[in-house]
């Protein structure tokens, strides 16, 4: 399954409203995950589990150590579909 980078956003975007009940303004490509959408680490745990299930691939939890911003979480997702394909 080959995702654009508008997709990824999409699916991020959606799964930050309903499972992280993030506003749905606040969300940027430049907003900072844990500052300014204000998820901890578990929810970052929970959010690389959503994107798995979503992407099928493993994801690597020090691949999105790094991740700070929405765009960051979106490079590396991009990044993991681009590999498999």
């Amino acid at each position: 399954m080959i995702m654009t980078r508008d997709e990824i956003y999409q699916v991020l975007r959606d799964i930050l409203v309903q499972e992280f009940e993030v506003p749905e303004d606040d969300i940027s490509l430049d907003a900072n995950m844990y500052q300014d959408l204000d998820l901890d680490s578990i929810d970052a745990v929970d959010l690389v589990v959503k994107l798995q299930q979503i992407t099928g691939k493993k994801i690597q939890p020090n691949e999105f150590k790094s991740a700070r911003t929405v765009a960051d979480v979106i490079d590396a997702l991009e990044r993991l579909v681009s590999d498999a394909a």
